[in-house]
């Protein structure tokens, strides 16, 4: 299925309603806090990008993951302890509520860091 999903709409849409409804949370929650990244589908899932991959979220079994990169993951470690984490991932169990605020910290983080590259790049340059 993902090798055939093109947009971040058609990815939510192959999912039941209540999914649906806390991935396009998920979506406009990270559209308001990086409105100036633009959405993509890379490695098959939903994915903001902004002078690189800044984000990727998607729906499993039984869990939503959301991909803010090893640094993205590294800088919140003691935020994260609730939260099964791993190398870039942070997975938040069906049903339960989403971490918002420390979803927020990571995405400002990330912004930061991405606008960083630019900035390095352009004074090595």
């Amino acid at each position: 299925m993902a090798e055939n999903i093109k947009t971040i709409d058609a990815y939510i849409a192959g999912f039941e309603p209540e999914i649906q409804t806390t991935l396009h949370e998920l979506r406009n929650f990270i559209k308001a806090e990086a409105p100036e990244a633009t959405e993509k589908i890379s490695y098959g899932m939903p994915t903001f990008y902004l002078n690189g991959n800044l984000v990727h979220f998607v729906a499993f079994k039984d869990h939503y993951g959301f991909f803010p990169s090893p640094s993205g993951i590294d800088e919140f470690e003691k935020e994260l302890t609730p939260y099964r984490t791993g190398k870039g991932t942070l997975c938040f169990p069906l049903g339960k509520p989403i971490p918002w605020d420390i979803i927020k910290k990571i995405i400002r983080f990330r912004v930061k860091e991405n606008l960083n590259k630019v900035k390095t790049k352009k004074i090595k340059e």
